[in-house]
């Protein structure tokens, strides 16, 4: 007898990452290495784990032929493959400093999931023909400008508090609240809108979707804890959050979405046929976005799910002082 998954990690059953990040609540002590090899690795995972996406789930042709579609997706998993990778080795940092045996184990699992989501992204490179042999040359190729004005920065910053700084708890807080809780909702608007596009893209997208719930829910909840317990850290959190909110106010991410759901927009309409009435958010098409309004939206989850996960850990509403990107 099959034992059943808990709903958060079974692929049919998990909510979606805006809802999931904002309702759940997951501590370190569940979600230990225990958790992740049963409910993630033979729960999640299960007929998805070398690809990201059933083997039933194809990948359209029109994606494997030069167009507007495909150079949007092979910029947006290219991207997203480069700061997987880059998070892993963030996430060393954190199994190092980890205060306890749940806190290390949880991070251990954490670093696993960002180095599959990277592996996930840059397989679906492949299989859209990139070039496996030279795939890593690539991506380093055309991210190039994204590394150094975006990324680079952000990696810079939570290097010095996790490493340098030697600050665990302020170090969750960069990696989940600030980095992951402005990253998050993109992840979500790229699930939804490759849905009626790509099944295998989709896929990929919904699975590293769900270890981001997990990602986010369990870090609040260290957070959480660790403030209640010690309210004379409060100061110093509220003081790194600032911190990274200032940081995401000045790197200039904005044009390289943009760009991607401008060659997106070009895509949509010649598939237009393919995509018909479906709706990327309750009562909107798809087809009747631009890239401005998906992008807007995106920064809109990224406020709303901020103020969730702040009330969950008992901080002030305007500890993030979200403003709009540049």
């Amino acid at each position: 007898m099959t034992t059943p998954t808990a709903h958060e990690a079974d692929w049919d059953t998990a909510p979606g990452l805006l809802d999931g990040a904002k309702d759940l609540t997951l501590g370190p002590d569940r979600c230990n290495l225990a958790y992740w090899f049963t409910e993630v690795a033979q729960g999640t995972l299960r007929d998805r784990g070398a690809t990201g996406h059933h083997e039933k789930a194809d990948v359209p042709e029109f994606l494997r032929r030069p167009g507007p579609l495909r150079e949007a997706l092979v910029l947006e998993f290219g991207f997203r493959s480069l700061s997987e990778e880059i998070a892993t080795r963030l996430l060393a940092h954190y199994v190092a400093r980890a205060p306890g045996i749940p806190e290390m184990e949880f991070y251990a699992t954490q670093l696993m999931d960002e180095a599959r989501h990277a592996r996930v992204f840059r397989n679906h490179l492949v299989e859209l023909g990139l070039p496996e042999k030279t795939l890593l040359a690539d991506i380093d190729a055309m991210a190039v400008d994204y590394r150094r004005e975006v990324l680079q920065p952000v990696e810079d910053f939570t290097l010095d508090i996790i490493r340098d700084q030697g600050d665990f708890y302020g170090g969750v807080a960069v990696f989940a609240i600030v980095i992951e809780g402005v990253l998050a909702p993109a992840a979500e608007l790229s699930e939804r809108k490759w849905t009626p596009l790509s099944e295998a893209t989709q896929e990929v997208s919904r699975g590293t979707a769900i270890d981001e719930i997990r990602h986010l829910t369990v870090a609040s909840t260290i957070l959480r804890d660790h403030v209640r317990d010690h309210p004379e850290y409060l100061p110093r959190l509220l003081e790194i959050l600032a911190a990274g909110n200032e940081l995401w106010d000045r790197v200039p991410d904005k044009p390289y979405v943009l760009h991607r759901e401008e060659l997106f927009q070009q895509g949509m309409a010649e598939q237009a046929e393919l995509i018909g009435d479906y709706e990327v958010w309750p009562g909107v098409r798809l087809l009747d976005t631009t890239p401005e309004q998906r992008y807007d939206m995106a920064e809109r989850w990224t406020d709303e799910m901020a103020e969730s996960r702040m009330a969950y850990m008992g901080l002030p509403a305007d500890a993030l002082g979200r403003s709009e990107r540049p």
